[in-house]
């Protein structure tokens, strides 16, 4: 176990998307903790995980999260779970980069498939 603090300075970095960074902050076999920043106008894409149940945070700015055709809007310091087998979203349709946390468990790398609306 690592008893030394980590931050996005030390964490393992990597880039998605339309210029999305992402650090792993927790990357264990049961668990994933990503803090990730959004520039302004992007999104990924809409897609679901078999297994993986995810809870997003966001730390600063604002960010959309589409569940299942449904439609939330988080703030700082304000969350949102998404379970497994359901279709989801994040895209940050504000102007200001939005920087969240997205805790997966188990991680949600390569558990993942798309979901086009209406698929």
């Amino acid at each position: 176990m690592n008893a030394a603090p980590i931050s996005t300075a030390s964490a393992e970095h990597y880039t998605w998307g339309a210029g999305a960074d992402g650090w792993h902050l927790v990357r264990a076999p049961g668990l994933s903790v990503i803090q990730e920043r959004m520039p302004p106008g992007s999104a990924e894409q809409r897609h679901r995980h078999a297994v993986s149940r995810q809870f997003f945070f966001v730390l600063a700015g604002r960010l959309e999260i589409e569940v299942e055709g449904t439609v939330c809007t988080l703030g700082p310091r304000e969350g949102l779970e998404v379970a497994p087998g359901s279709a989801h979203e994040v895209r940050n349709a504000s102007a200001e980069p939005t920087d969240f946390l997205v805790v997966s468990q188990p991680p949600s790398h390569g558990d993942r498939s798309a979901a086009p609306l209406g698929g």
